[in-house]
This record gives C-alpha cells, structure tokens and sequence, in this order.
C-alpha cells in the first residue's frame, strides 16, 4: 500500500504520480490521507489501480475514470466520476449532485444517497444508489443504467433516450416523455448483476423500470408543449 499525505505533496504532485502508474505497474494499492475536501482528487486515472481516499471529497473526482478503482471514505462532492469511462468508483457516504454526469461507461455505487441530476446526460456508466436521489436525475440519459434503491425526486429521466431506470421506491414525479416500463425476465437478469456488483443485497422483483417513452425522438406539433 502506497500512502499519499496530500496536505504534504498536494494536488498537482499526487494525481501526477497515480497517472504515472501503467497498465503493469506492480503498485496497485493507493492511500490518500487528508484530502480535506480538496477538488479533482485521482481524475484522469487510466491503469488498473485502487486508490483509496480516507474522508470526503469536493469537485470532480475520479472524473473521466479508466479502468482504475476510487474509493471515497466519506462522502463526494458535485460532477465526481463525470465522464467516466471505464472502472470503478464507490463512495461510502453520500454524493452531491450531478454524479457521473455524461459518464460513458463503468460502474458508479453509492452507499448513501445521491442529489439532484444523478447521471445527467448518462451515455453507458452505470450508476447505483443504495438511498434516495434528487430531482432531474438521469436527465436526457442516452443509455446506461441507473438503480436507486431509495426514493427519487421530481422529474425522473426528462427527455431520456434509451437508458434504464430501476426505482425500488416512489418517484416524485416523471419527467417529460418518461414512462413505467414493463420488468421483463432479462432486466431481472441485469438488475440482479447490477446489484451483485455493487455489493447490494436487494431482491430485484422489487424494483419497477422506467424508460424513454419516444414521443420527442421527432418533432411533431401535437407534443410540443412536452419540449
């Protein structure tokens, strides 16, 4: 285990250092002590490392992830895991807003709960919450899943393409062009390994799906008043 002080090195010098670490780099194993809130923390990583960060975070970090593991001992700040790609990041408290926004692949867990716009303008990662989240979340999501074990807020996946959303509890409200979707036997399937992955024990019958209704794909006069 390599341990980072990064009241000590600071920023610049300890994200310089992580993306020194290549795809066959034998120290896998990273400490960050004392973050103290501080922004951009482990973003741009791209090599199959953990990196562990002993208290909470601010802004963007772990954003545009590749292939490595971020671990938050705390909670985040807005826009962390934005555009990430591949990977993994797992925040033992709760998220601020627009978490993984626009984000492309890999998988966002959440043990607390998550606020507004969680997985805006999601494009492939996959986002679960073990609480609640906020409103407009998964707004204009293109594909992807997004898993709330909780409750969600007003405006659940306004103007969403084909991206998935699995709520175990109530939703406020749906957002435009947004609908209650049948629980077929193979998203069953894939909440399930949803679930597995983030380490969640939940039953996924629970849960009901929601998804694009594709009414606004096209103009058409008679719903514009839904744009």
């Amino acid at each position: 285990m390599q341990t980072i002080d990064l009241s000590d090195v600071g920023l610049r010098e300890t994200n310089k250092t992580l993306h020194a670490q290549s795809a066959d780099t034998n120290q896998t194993a990273w400490e960050i002590i004392n973050p103290r809130g501080a922004h951009a923390i482990a973003c741009g990583l791209d090599a199959p490392i953990e990196v562990t960060v002993k208290g909470s975070t601010g802004y963007y970090c772990g954003g545009m992830n590749q292939q490595a593991t971020v671990k938050i001992d705390g909670s985040a700040g807005p826009g962390t895991g934005e555009n990430i790609m591949s990977g993994k990041i797992v925040i033992e408290g709760d998220a601020s807003q627009y978490l993984g926004a626009t984000g492309h692949g890999g998988l966002i867990v959440v043990k607390g709960n998550a606020s507004s716009r969680c997985g805006i303008s999601m494009k492939g990662v996959n986002i679960v919450v073990q609480g609640n989240i906020g409103h407009m979340s998964a707004f204009m999501g293109q594909s992807g899943n997004l898993v709330v074990c909780g409750d969600a807020g007003d405006a659940l996946g306004d103007s969403c393409y084909e991206a998935r959303f699995f709520v175990r509890g109530t939703v406020k409200s749906l957002g435009a062009d947004c609908e209650k979707k049948e629980m077929r036997e193979e998203h069953l399937t894939l909440l399930q390994g949803l679930l597995d992955e983030a380490g969640i024990d939940a039953d996924p019958k629970d849960f009901t799906r929601y998804g694009s209704a594709r009414t606004l794909y096209n103009f058409d006069v008679d719903n514009a008043g839904a744009y």
